[in-house]
């Protein structure tokens, strides 16, 4: 008898799950690829940001390189220049 009950919870249980519908189940297959889009574009954009923030920064390095008094300079490469 207990067997006979134990194994009607299982086929119950595994009824209850196909029964359930996973997300993607639930949403339209184009909602979906509309989600995966926007995804891959905010992606992108973040992407572009970045590259765009360490150019600026290396700019910013050049500049303030270029920008150097000779005095600055000499301070901080000293002897180590080329003596050419």
């Amino acid at each position: 008898m207990a067997k006979k009950r134990k194994n009607q919870n299982i086929t119950s249980q595994k009824e209850q799950k196909d029964e359930m519908l996973t997300l993607q189940d639930q949403l339209n297959g184009d909602v979906l690829e509309k989600l995966k889009l926007a995804k891959k574009e905010l992606v992108a954009k973040e992407q572009q940001v970045q590259e765009e923030k360490a150019a600026q920064l290396a700019f910013e390095r050049k500049q303030r390189e270029k920008n150097k008094s000779f005095a600055e300079l000499l301070d901080e490469y000293g002897d180590r220049g080329s003596k050419f």
